[in-house]
């Protein structure tokens, strides 16, 4: 081979290397700012963070400003919740930011395995991080070594932070200091010395929804009948849901008591909360705080809870009877059936859930009561209970009664006119006794035993 061998090097092309940045004549400057919480000295350094960053990069004449980035109150352990740390990073990835300036390591995460993910992504992307106070840049052939052993170090200062915080409430609850969010808890709010006191507006909304539920209504009807009053949730929405009733009528804070320490925080670094269920200790404060709620009322609430509960019994205004009648023999609530026959076509009759069921075995009795029967003897205990007990009714019960006669006697029950119905306001049960009797009790003490016809 005569001629020599020659080489010659041809350096890459950026433009089809995503790993090379291209060269630009100033660099896009992002800044990321955190403080953890929102008390007046963290406010002034949060505040002082962005001064800074804005400054620094306007100064520099190599650099662009391509934005600050500030989470305020969020934790470092977790960045699902830092909405503006995850626009930053969206930014990256958008090719909007070149470099970012933050304070330090434990400013910008504590999670070892989120914040090394998150440094090789953007490293992969030429995108440099500058913590000022370690003195890294994760460009630098050294800087991932010094991150892994920083941010580990971070993340078990968190962890100590996190367990020095959970001693501190621990104190406070065994000194008996209730700490409640008053701003989603209606009836009370707190003075200045940080005690609960009662709020008269929205204490009367309590005692209804709990007077409301002795009276018979289920947790829907409670809601749709605060709605219909105009009556807003502790939030200022016009929406009442079933669980935010039921919340409130197993609440033992409406009788001046306090149970602490419900949930309790399994993970420091996910802040994941789940119901204490004899995990962890639970204290109960009794006569904290001015109740709203007598003691004999919320246990009479837990009772019924119990019992509606026990027997499957769905309160809902889908029927006027509905919720209503029981079994004399098994307790079971009772469902409404169709029934088909040549004669009379489409019959409305009331079974034994248990009964149809089960069979026989645990209900002895077969006490299918057709409606028609069970509204014609309604009407007339209605009237009884006018005759007998008119002076002691007050004039919404009156006219309750008024209205859940003419609707019974006119046959006018509709969809409609089932919401304005309303009978369990006035019955408080109905019993099946056996095929041709019931039994009625009525919410203001009287019991009739009727015959059908």
């Amino acid at each position: 081979m005569s001629e020599q061998k020659e080489i010659t090097i041809i350096p890459p092309n950026s433009k089809h290397d995503r790993h090379v940045r291209v060269e630009q004549k100033q660099l896009r400057v992002a800044a990321y700012c955190r403080v953890s919480t929102r008390f007046e000295q963290q406010e002034n350094s949060y505040e002082a963070q962005v001064k800074y960053y804005t400054e620094k990069i306007a100064a520099n004449s190599k650099w662009s400003f391509a934005g600050i980035f500030a989470d305020q109150g969020k934790p470092a352990t977790s960045i699902k919740e830092r909405d503006s740390f995850n626009d930053m990073i969206a930014d990256c990835y958008a090719d909007k930011i070149d470099m970012i300036l933050t304070k330090s390591i434990s400013r910008f995460a504590r999670n070892t395995v989120d914040f090394l993910r998150i440094i090789r992504e953007l490293k992969e992307r030429q995108i440099r991080i500058v913590f000022e106070k370690e003195n890294i840049d994760t460009m630098d052939s050294t800087g991932e070594l010094l991150i892994t052993i920083l941010s580990s170090q971070a993340q078990e200062e968190s962890r100590n932070l996190s367990e020095n915080t959970r001693w501190g409430i621990v104190r406070k609850f065994e000194q008996g200091i209730v700490q409640v969010n008053h701003m989603k808890f209606m009836g009370y709010t707190k003075d200045a010395d940080g005690k609960l006191i009662i709020v008269p507006g929205e204490a009367e909304v309590v005692r209804k929804i709990f007077d409301l539920y002795l009276q018979g209504l289920g947790l829907a009807c409670i809601a749709k009948e605060l709605q219909a009053q105009g009556i807003k949730t502790v939030t200022g929405l016009d929406k009442w849901h079933p669980g935010t009733i039921h919340k409130m009528l197993i609440c033992e804070k409406y009788i001046g008591d306090a149970m602490l320490q419900k949930t309790y925080t399994v993970d420091f670094l996910t802040k994941k909360k789940v119901m204490n269920d004899g995990i962890v200790k639970r204290y109960y404060i009794k006569n904290n705080h001015e109740p709203i709620i007598s003691r004999e009322q919320y246990a009479q609430v837990q009772e019924e809870l119990k019992m509606r509960k026990k027997r499957g019994l769905k309160y809902s205004s889908k029927y006027p009877l509905s919720g209503l009648i029981t079994c004399g023999d098994c307790e079971s609530s009772y469902i409404r059936c169709i029934w088909h026959n040549k004669k009379d076509g489409k019959i409305a009759v009331w079974r034994c859930k248990e009964r149809i069921k089960t069979g026989s075995p645990n209900c002895k009795i077969s006490c299918s009561l057709k409606e028609k029967l069970v509204y014609d003897v309604l009407v007339d205990s209605l009237s009884s209970l006018l005759a007998a007990d008119k002076s002691t009714l007050s004039s919404m019960e009156l006219q309750d009664i008024a209205r859940i006669k003419k609707a019974f006697m006119n046959k006018q029950i509709t969809p409609k006119s089932i919401e304005q119905i309303r009978l369990s306001n006035i019955v408080a049960s109905i019993t099946a006794l056996n095929t041709k009797q019931i039994e009625i009790k009525f919410h203001s003490g009287m019991t009739l035993v009727k015959d059908l016809c």
